[in-house]
């Protein structure tokens, strides 16, 4: 099939070209137009008792708000504010109020601090707004006209928030994913400089990539709206990185062997029919199982994660489909010497030693490669026993010093922790009468004596007097793990002393992240084994074996734990964060997971192909190393690059997945895929194949003149080629 498809976009090129061409600018043409959304609340489905709870506020109390942003007063030499400040702060809200900024509502004075150094002004906004870009625009405005009121004042004001939030967000957002497409682009042209030596070979694959992007972005857009699912800024930085990460993995692998077979001797376009023909199994079984990870995103329960799955698998579907039709046809169009040029070595064998000496090292002492290799990584995942998680995705996703984060940190500093974000407890009536008030008294004197709790409020009743809303003001920070353990222990509480009849419901900003903790341990549940099995499926439908995809699946598993606990020893315990953001792991699976196998599988393959041609296990893993160690070496050293330019975005989400997934590459092409892998193989010997017969000689291989006169040697990544992958 694969040889079919090569030979039909190198005879007709121009074609392929062109209806590349079309296909992207209709997609992106016609693609709709996205709106972000960082409301945490959107992140859950209707079934949480946060977002019932939600609900049955906006139901029972539409007048009540949970302000879309806050406003801070402060003097201006720091100092505490006066009677005549405190005045003009109220004068300053009336104003602000009645400027007629689009979604505001209203301004309402809050609570000034207890050093008597901050005041607070709360805005409130269209609910239906919450969390959408129309917010920011608000913001925007309410920012521009408090500068204008305090001038000539003794006030400084701030707004923060979370309407200022999505302002912020958006800023850093397009800031990061400029740095990130700069460092992609840099790291990917350096890269390609170094292994091809020709600046043709550098520049043409990003170009390529910037094609297929714009083809799956249009994609990703009409399948979000296809599917009614929530779309988040970050997707985009992350999109990024996977488009040219893993599309430059492709066309690398597509290459070298198209390199091979020109030293071979081949004609230029035999050449490059036989490289799709030959590395194309090779290309679409790693994509499956990456695309297949991604998919597994779908069955999450969280949005934000259940819209990537698709993005992601579209991305890299995309790719592979650009891999075995585009990149040749382009390619093909162009005369070795010129896409080659300055560099002469394209039609050189080298010669060298360095992955032929770690094969002979693998050769000679597989029980302690395998063993140092292995201890290596259970040491690092003994240090993920400590990982805690982080809810604050706000200022996890922007840098510390935008506006929004300075107040929400000087909240947390100037105010009781969680008085900003209070929990509520609603007592509800199931058939409509009123709530006795015996029961209200006895609830809200039990919520008082939780643990955590600061204070708690009188109950309100709405107009028809079926429901009490308690508010309750925990001494911790809203996004900590101890306000999320408070709120379990105030659900506990309120649900054990709610009258029969009645029902309790308790939400609020710390009861939403209690909640999405639990759909994440919920996906840690289902996604994660679904995932692992089908990957699994697909090692044993390419290897033909039982045996190989266990072990190699559970290598993988032991290198994503060791990737989890370098990032928990960076993190938490070097740079004393409180935790890693709370969908970090599941990112740090997917993409070790997947692309982790990806290399499995090309030094899998490759030491298969080196047992039929009739060596024992511990030969063909030796000579499996020698030659597919430098294409795995190249994509991962590029992948992993590629992926820590995400820490030049500058916020904390960022900064952990850049070097989680990076490190997690790294693990996986250069301990797992070059050593322990092969140590293993070698070490089970035929039994790694069973039931099949997969190493056994086949009488009918590939011709082994390439191997005795062309077999690629070389020290160095950009000469040594996976001669018969």
């Amino acid at each position: 099939m694969f040889h079919r498809i090569g030979r039909t976009v190198v005879r007709h090129p121009i074609w392929t070209i062109v209806a590349w061409i079309v296909a992207a600018v209709v997609i992106a043409m016609t693609a709709p137009t996205l709106a972000s959304n960082s409301d945490e609340s959107s992140f859950l489905p209707k079934s949480y008792e946060s977002i019932q709870a939600m609900d049955l506020q906006q139901r029972a109390f539409p007048a009540a708000f949970t302000p879309a942003a806050e406003i801070l007063y402060q003097r201006t030499d720091g100092q505490a504010l006066t009677a005549a400040d405190k005045a003009e702060t109220a004068t300053i809200n009336k104003e602000l109020a009645a400027k007629g900024v689009n979604l505001v509502e209203g301004v309402i004075p809050g609570p000034f601090s207890a050093d008597g150094k901050y005041g607070l002004g709360l805005v409130k906004m269209d609910p239906k707004s919450a969390g959408q870009p129309s917010q920011a625009d608000a913001a925007k405005a309410l920012r521009t006209d408090l500068g204008t009121l305090t001038q000539g004042t003794s006030l400084n004001a701030k707004l923060g928030g979370s309407a200022a939030q999505v302002l912020d967000q958006q800023d850093a957002s397009t800031r990061g994913q400029a740095l990130i497409g700069i460092g992609t682009f840099v790291i990917i042209i350096l890269a390609m400089l170094l292994i091809f030596r020709a600046p043709l070979m550098a520049i043409l694959p990003l170009l390529l990539i910037g094609v297929v992007a714009t083809a799956a972005n249009g994609l990703i857009s009409d399948i979000t709206k296809l599917l009614g699912l929530s779309s988040n800024s970050s997707v985009s930085g992350i999109l990024i990185v996977v488009l040219f990460g893993v599309g430059t993995d492709y066309i690398l692998f597509l290459m070298f062997r198209y390199r091979e077979r020109l030293r071979a001797g081949d004609e230029a376009k035999e050449a490059m029919i036989t490289a799709v023909g030959r590395v194309g199994e090779a290309i679409a079984s790693a994509a499956g199982a990456v695309i297949i990870a991604f998919l597994a995103l779908s069955l999450s329960s969280v949005s934000f994660l259940k819209q990537m799955g698709p993005a992601l698998g579209i991305a890299v579907g995309v790719t592979l489909i650009a891999g075995l039709t585009l990149v040749p046809a382009v390619f093909s169009l162009i005369p070795p010497r010129v896409l080659f040029w300055p560099s002469k070595k394209w039609k050189i064998e080298p010669t060298g030693s360095t992955f032929a000496s770690l094969g002979r090292g693998v050769q000679r002492r597989p029980a302690l490669v395998a063993l140092v290799s292995g201890l290596l990584m259970v040491a690092l995942a003994l240090v993920a026993t400590s990982y805690k998680a982080s809810f604050d995705f706000a200022s996890g996703s922007m840098p510390k010093t935008k506006e929004s984060m300075v107040v929400q940190d000087t909240l947390g500093k100037a105010f009781s922790a969680g008085a900003a974000q209070p929990t509520d407890v609603f007592l509800t009536t199931n058939n409509g009468s009123p709530v006795d008030q015996g029961a209200i008294n006895a609830l809200e004197a039990k919520l008082r004596d939780v643990p955590g709790v600061a204070s708690v409020s009188p109950a309100r009743l709405n107009t028809a007097g079926d429901t009490a809303d308690i508010s309750v003001v925990l001494k911790y920070d809203p996004q900590s793990s101890q306000a999320m353990s408070t709120v379990d222990s105030i659900r506990t509480v309120a649900h054990a002393n709610t009258p029969t009849g009645d029902t309790t419901l308790v939400g609020g900003i710390s009861a939403i992240y209690k909640d999405i903790n639990k759909a994440i341990n919920h996906d840690y549940l289902v996604v994660f084994p679904i995932a692992g099995l089908l990957i699994m499926l697909i090692l044993g439908l390419m290897l033909r074996s039982v045996v190989a995809p266990w072990y190699l699946m559970a290598s993988v598993g032991l290198g994503f734990a060791a990737t989890l606990g370098a990032t928990v020893l960076i993190f938490q315990h070097l740079q004393n964060q409180s935790g890693l953001m709370f969908m970090l792991p599941v990112f740090m699976y997917l993409f070790v997971v997947a692309i982790g196998t990806d290399y499995n599988i090309l030094m899998i393959a490759r030491l298969r192909e080196e047992a039929r041609e009739g060596r024992s296990p511990r030969e063909a893993a030796a000579q499996a190393l020698r030659h597919a160690g430098p294409t795995v070496a190249a994509a991962g050293a590029i992948l992993a690059g590629t992926f820590a330019s995400m820490m030049l975005a500058g916020n904390t989400l960022f900064a952990e997945m850049g070097f989680s997934i990076s490190f997690g590459i790294v693990i996986a092409a250069f301990v797992m895929a070059m050593f322990f892998t092969p140590s293993l193989t070698a070490l089970i010997g035929h039994a790694a194949w069973w039931p099949g017969h997969a190493d056994r000689a086949s009488g009918h291989g590939e011709s082994r003149v390439i191997a005795s006169h062309t077999a690629v040697h070389g020290d160095s990544v950009g000469d040594e080629v996976d001669s018969r992958r």
